[in-house]
């Protein structure tokens, strides 16, 4: 087996495992959601495409009842693929209006896209015509451009499919160019990036392949020649379907990576949300059940699952401000300064402090008062809301009931003086 050989294994198992990848959401999203079809349909077409192109699969088909079939259904799959891929590009610009103001290159898209299914059967049909009439198909071929040079036949049925494929690639090229520049994320322009320039690799492996092929009617190369040349452009055309696979997965893969840390997210908040959910279990949509089954509630996405936890948590303290005297939040914050000698972690752990001792108050048969001081907003937006929680979380599976006893007792010691006078800071050494 040649390095090329391994590298069309590599780059078909690469395209497939994309495709299967993106399977579920294109299947099972939301019907609106033209976007993952499309796009799912190109890998899933061009997969295939790739696995005929294989050595194994390639000579098996090859030497069949129908001689070189696998640069048929190469060619099917292909074409399928490329309907698709210009279908997706229309699907990003469904945001726009059918009438009114439309920028060009929308109008553009859309009118590739008008033509593209009715060419795509066209070239089908022609594809099929050709192949069974002017090709010469008398011997099995391996390598076809190579093994076909210099036949009229082979050519003329090729420049169909490529005129088809340069076509969708130059489109491509030029819509995917004008994306990167407009991309507001990093994540979103290297990946049209990377997809813009396979693109500019498929129009030169196509552009290269025509006129080689034509060139070789007039002039037939030899058989090294040829066979070097068609190494190199199929070498030229694996580093096209890497780049364009790994880049059209590039912004997915940061869903993947925001799903990720809100699954640690979830991991991290789900003790001290059970807790307090326990305490008060009129409050969530569900009870509280174990992590293992928490992570495993696909119905509900996790973001809303961890935004609900954010807020079921702040509606939790809300209600447990009812059952502390006021200066809980001063001798939470006191013991914390004392137990932290960094600013950044005090705040976090004074309202663990805070919140284990009021759960305690709760729990121990506390009657509900006015609502006491909480402590500030520490964020500006939900995901900076999630991010404080988390540490609050962290903090709070480090405090003790000891300790949340004695944080509530100080507490209670400074509500009573505070009409006769001043006490002293609370501190974890008394009493231990």
């Amino acid at each position: 087996m040649t390095p090329l050989d391994l590298a069309g294994y590599l780059i078909a198992a690469l395209m497939t495992a994309v495709a299967l990848w993106r399977m579920p959401a294109a299947l099972w999203g939301d019907e609106e959601d033209k976007r993952r079809r499309a796009l799912w349909g190109c890998y899933a077409g061009f997969a295939a495409a790739l696995w005929t192109k294989t050595r194994a699969v390639r000579i098996a088909l090859n030497d069949s009842a129908v001689t070189d079939l696998a640069v048929l259904i190469k060619h099917y799959t292909a074409t399928i693929a490329i309907l698709a891929i210009l279908s997706y590009i229309v699907a990003i610009y469904g945001q726009y209006p059918d009438a009114g103001t439309v920028p060009r290159h929308v109008r553009f898209a859309r009118a590739i896209q008008q033509v593209a299914t009715k060419a795509s059967i066209a070239t089908l049909i022609l594809l099929t015509v050709l192949f069974f009439t002017v090709v010469d198909r008398s011997v099995p071929s391996d390598r076809f451009v190579a093994d076909h040079a210099g036949q009229w036949g082979a050519t003329l049925y090729m420049s169909v499919f490529y005129l088809y494929l340069g076509a969708a690639s130059a489109v491509c090229a030029y819509q995917w160019a004008l994306a990167t520049a407009g991309a507001g994320t990093r994540h979103l322009r290297v990946g049209l990036g990377m997809m813009t320039f396979a693109m500019f690799i498929g129009v030169g492996y196509t552009v290269s392949r025509t006129l080689f092929l034509w060139v070789s009617v007039v002039d037939t190369p030899s058989e090294s020649f040829a066979l070097r040349f068609d190494e190199v452009t199929e070498a030229a055309q694996v580093v096209l379907f890497a780049f364009f696979a790994v880049g059209a997965s590039i912004p997915a893969l940061s869903k993947g990576q925001r799903r990720a840390k809100l699954w640690r997210a979830q991991v991290k908040l789900h003790g001290l949300w059970r807790e307090l959910m326990t305490a008060f279990p009129d409050q969530p949509f569900d009870p509280p059940a174990s992590l293992a089954r928490e992570l495993t509630r696909f119905d509900t996405p996790a973001d809303l699952r961890v935004d609900r936890w954010a807020a079921d948590i702040a509606d939790a303290v809300e209600k447990l401000r009812h059952y502390v005297p006021d200066t809980l939040l001063t001798a939470a914050e006191a013991v914390a300064a004392e137990s932290t000698p960094g600013r950044e972690k005090a705040g976090p752990l004074a309202d663990a402090y805070w919140i284990k001792a009021a759960l305690r108050a709760r729990n121990a048969g506390a009657t509900a008062t006015t609502a006491a001081t909480v402590g500030t907003q520490h964020a500006t937006d939900q995901d900076g809301e999630v991010a404080w929680l988390v540490r609050v979380a962290a903090a709070y599976r480090t405090v003790t009931e000891d300790r949340a006893q004695r944080v509530l007792e100080h507490a209670r010691s400074a509500a009573t003086a505070d009409t006769t006078g001043t006490t002293p800071a609370p501190s974890l050494e008394e009493n231990a």
